[in-house]
């Protein structure tokens, strides 16, 4: 019973050998087969590459070419139709060399029957089709692989990196990851956090939705979702790790900010609360003084003295509470547009005193035409002039330059105040705006604290950059109006 019609392609330049081919295909009692029959390889080429067949028999003595070129052909154009290779005599190297091509299989003519030839189609068909359903495979992974938004990697057992996809490069500034020896290990910022994550995949094959800091080529530190997985059964050169890394910077960088306004906003209620209860001891005692004033002798001089102690630290007691509260308690807005530009050179105008007398170099770069920004001026300047200060202050060696620089990105106006001071350590950094911190002998460590409430205000973003030694930058982003 014919069940199933096969296309074959016979590239042949013997007919007889032909004849023989189609008398046997005749007799197949399940395949009913269309036969064409093509003796020029250059003609066969393009039957091969843009017929309709499923299955190719090809003679390897074809003139001046030889079977195997065809062969060969039709495996660079990645055609998945099975080629069967037929020859007048047995050669073991001619075998090897048709399976490393991608023959599905070799056949001496001399021991050519129908029943041989059905077997071997037969079979080749079969065969053809699981690799045709790999191949399909393979392209969907791949296309997962290459299209992933996140960067994804493939490592050895050593933690080499055998293979990664185009976002994996992009995050972390590589143009081939086979032009370098990079290893798992150059990602990560902490040697610790490395030594953690090894330590669990080779424990229990898998570690899940790890926070951990990765660094990219140019030196640049981001925070990342890192999820490995150990596949076991494996060839060496396939062997071991895949891994999916998904930034979560934004994400981190939202959740601090988030931290950083919670707290000041408890801070500003535990301040009121405070406030409230030293001012009523603190009335009293200055109207007490007051009182003691008028009934203790005028001439006693002791008693003047020690008075006026009192009234003087009462005074800076009052003087304390007022900073504290102007520092920690939201900030009701005259909002105006306003130029950046000109804003930040009157804030310049104001410690032009300071940048004198400490001899500090002044550089502007104001990018032109930044659109106004809506923002409370004098508010804005007392931000402002806190960092500004703080820059200044810090710096103490022979370079002492002040940079400021106004950009544009997109939807956002961007300030950056770089010293060439000390720097903070990551220490330092933590805990900048917390109020009543500081490194200065006499400070109050409240002008930073006021800066970031001014910031949250104006839904402003403020980052800072340091190193010891290295200067600090402070970024502030102002996001336009819609």
């Amino acid at each position: 019973m014919n069940s199933q019609t096969i296309h074959v392609l016979i590239v042949e330049d013997d007919e007889d050998d032909v004849l023989i081919v189609r008398k046997f295909l005749k007799q197949s009692d399940f395949f009913r087969f269309e036969i064409v029959w093509e003796p020029n390889p250059a003609k066969a080429r393009e039957l091969i590459e843009h017929g309709d067949f499923d299955v190719f028999l090809i003679d390897y003595r074809l003139g001046a070419e030889n079977g195997l070129d065809l062969v060969r052909f039709a495996h660079l154009k990645h055609i998945l139709k099975p080629s069967i290779l037929l020859t007048g005599q047995g050669d073991l190297r001619v075998d090897v060399d048709a399976s490393m091509l991608g023959a599905a299989d070799y056949i001496i003519k001399s021991e050519l029957n129908a029943s041989m030839l059905e077997r071997s189609i037969r079979y080749s068909l079969a065969q053809a089709k699981v690799i045709r359903e790999l191949d399909e495979k393979e392209k969907k992974y791949s296309s997962l692989f290459e299209h992933s938004v996140d960067p994804i990697f493939l490592a050895t057992g050593d933690f080499k990196f055998l293979n990664v996809n185009h976002a994996f490069l992009n995050f972390f500034g590589y143009e081939l990851i086979e032009d370098t020896q990079l290893l798992l290990r150059d990602l990560f910022t902490n040697e610790d956090d490395y030594q953690f994550a090894l330590d669990v995949l080779k424990e229990v094959g898998l570690i899940k939705d790890f926070e951990v800091e990765l660094i990219n080529k140019a030196g640049v530190k981001k925070w990342y979702l890192f999820n490995c997985v150990f596949i076991p059964d494996q060839a060496p050169e396939f062997c071991c790790y895949q891994g999916i890394i998904h930034d979560i910077t934004l994400r981190k960088k939202a959740e601090k900010e988030l931290l950083e306004t919670e707290r000041l906003t408890l801070t500003g209620k535990m301040a009121r609360t405070i406030a409230h209860e030293v001012r009523n001891p603190l009335t009293n005692l200055t109207l007490a003084i007051e009182h003691i004033n008028d009934e203790l002798p005028k001439d006693s001089q002791s008693i003047k003295v020690y008075t006026e102690i009192i009234e003087r630290n009462a005074l800076r007691i009052e003087e304390l509470i007022e900073e504290l509260l102007a520092s920690s308690k939201p900030k009701e807005l005259d909002l105006q547009l306003i130029d950046l530009q000109q804003l930040v050179d009157e804030t310049l105008e104001l410690a032009s005193d300071r940048i004198n007398f400490n001899h500090v170099n002044l550089q502007k770069s104001f990018a032109d035409n930044l659109p106004r920004i809506l923002l409370d001026k004098a508010k804005m300047k007392i931000a402002l002039i806190n960092i500004i200060i703080n820059a200044i202050e810090a710096m103490t060696g022979d370079q002492r330059n002040l940079t400021l620089i106004t950009s544009q990105k997109e939807s956002i106006i961007l300030l950056q105040i770089k010293d060439t001071g000390k720097g903070m350590t990551a220490d330092e950094l933590e805990n900048l705006f917390e109020p009543f911190f500081t490194a200065k002998p006499n400070g109050l460590g409240l002008g930073l604290t006021s800066t970031k409430n001014i910031l949250n205000s104006h839904n402003a973003v403020i980052q800072v950059e340091s190193e010891p030694a290295k200067g600090t930058t402070f970024t502030l982003q102002f996001i336009l109006a819609n």
